[in-house]
């Protein structure tokens, strides 16, 4: 390789080996970041010349180009290849090769640390919208099948053993509830990490008085990071958060997968899966397995492992480490295999087609005796000793399954579901 290395000085020999190494996968990982780049350095070269470091000719020249270098890059003229260090190091050479001493100008008051920090919170933003959308896609199908099948008896279990009478509406009504707590999550998350760390320079500050709330405004950012030192610390910290707000909708999604997992076994055979969501086995021509939603159950590994190994790049010192580079990848690795498996969640859920054979066959008389204890209770009998007048197998056929969910009024079950404050949540999202 042959790297474009901004900070080269006079008499300073680059051994290529080291410097391979040193850039890594940068410039790979930069291609994500690279329009969020770009973008920064619009609101940079907007800020400079505010503080009158460009002129407006000058500022015109490099919006030009940056815009030019923007549309470059969509359309695949302009590629991030091996000639440069990073994506930081080629914006810097594109403006230079187009506008000389102008070009070299746009890196007055900032630092590499700043436009990473800066392209990396862009993108990050975008990633918590992007999991928001998905939860509450989610969350949208999972509501309208509870509504549509709020009272039909489905067993519930504990310790994967029958125990009450369910319905598909507490079934669809779970999933719904926890994936708009992810994207309410996701959006807590997006708010507490909407700060501009652009500016802030290596973490020290610059002695120029930089207009950092205009650029805070320029990128859409909520606020800007106060201490320039923070922006530094910031790093990481937020990709962390990040994560995590991922890895609960990826837990959710676990846990569901695991249920669609079992469900759709022989054994049970409570649900049919799409048939785009099964494959066949190489030697069995009998077998239709459910290797998608085997792969979307151990998508949680992915995103957390991920996160494990960002968590333990971050034990440092205040200021910058170049340790710190090696945080890029595990995040943009856990959300694009996050996000990609989420997306396929609503319409797998859409498309869910229910035996309603199998699953009365799995109704017995016992999932009704909790039902009856509360009965002997509610009329008198001390509720210990109602759960030994229901443990009698004689009183188990005193009701039927759609009986039983006719009766459990409590809040969030049977025939209180609730749905209605469910929708306003999510509408309010």
């Amino acid at each position: 390789m042959n790297h474009q290395v901004i900070w080269a000085k006079p008499g300073f020999e680059i051994n290529h080996a080291i410097q391979n190494f040193l850039a890594g996968d940068d410039i790979l990982l930069d291609a994500a970041l690279f329009p969020y780049d770009i973008s920064a350095s619009r609101a940079h070269a907007r800020g400079l010349e505010r503080i009158g470091i460009l002129d407006r000719e000058e500022t015109r020249q490099l919006l030009e180009q940056l815009d030019r270098l923007d549309q470059a890059f969509a359309s695949g003229d302009f590629s991030l290849d091996d000639r440069f260090e990073d994506g930081h190091s080629a914006i810097e050479w594109f403006l230079t090769e187009a506008l000389g001493d102008t070009g070299r100008k746009i890196h007055t008051g900032r630092s590499r640390n700043d436009q990473v920090l800066v392209a990396s919170r862009l993108w990050l933003k975008d990633q918590l919208l992007a999991l928001a959308e998905l939860c509450r896609k989610i969350a949208d199908v999972s509501l309208q099948r509870a509504e549509s099948e709020a009272l039909v008896a489905f067993p519930g279990y504990t310790h994967l053993q029958r125990a009450m009478v369910s319905s598909l509406g507490m079934w669809w009504g779970a999933w719904a509830e926890a994936y708009i707590d992810d994207a309410q999550r996701a959006g807590q998350c997006l708010s507490w990490i909407d700060a501009n760390p652009l500016g802030s320079a290596s973490g020290f500050g610059v002695n120029l008085p930089l207009d950092r709330a205009f650029c805070s405004e320029a990128l859409g950012f909520a606020r800007t990071q106060q201490i320039a030192t923070y922006a530094q610390l910031s790093r990481g910290k937020f990709e962390l958060a990040a994560l995590d707000a991922l890895l609960s909708a990826m837990g959710d999604l676990r846990r569901l997968a695991w249920d669609l997992s079992l469900f759709s076994t022989s054994e049970f055979g409570f649900v049919h899966l799409p048939p785009e969501y099964q494959t066949g086995s190489s030697l069995m021509p009998n077998k239709r397995n459910p290797d998608l939603i085997e792969l979307l159950r151990a998508s949680y590994a992915v995103v957390s492992g991920a996160r494990s190994e960002l968590e333990q790049g971050l034990s440092l010192p205040s200021g910058y480490h170049r340790d710190l580079q090696y945080t890029k990848a595990p995040v943009m690795r856990g959300f694009r295999h996050g996000l990609a498996a989420l997306a396929l969640v609503p319409d797998l859920l859409a498309k869910l087609d229910w035996n309603a054979e199998r699953i009365a066959s799995a109704m017995e008389p016992s999932m009704m005796a909790t039902d009856l204890a509360v009965d002997f209770a509610r009329n008198g009998v001390p509720f210990r000793a109602a759960y030994q007048q229901a443990a009698d197998p004689s009183n188990w056929q005193a009701r039927t399954p759609a009986e039983s969910l006719s009766a459990r009024s409590s809040e969030g079950s049977g025939i209180n579901l609730g749905l209605e404050k469910l929708k306003q949540r999510l509408a309010a999202l």
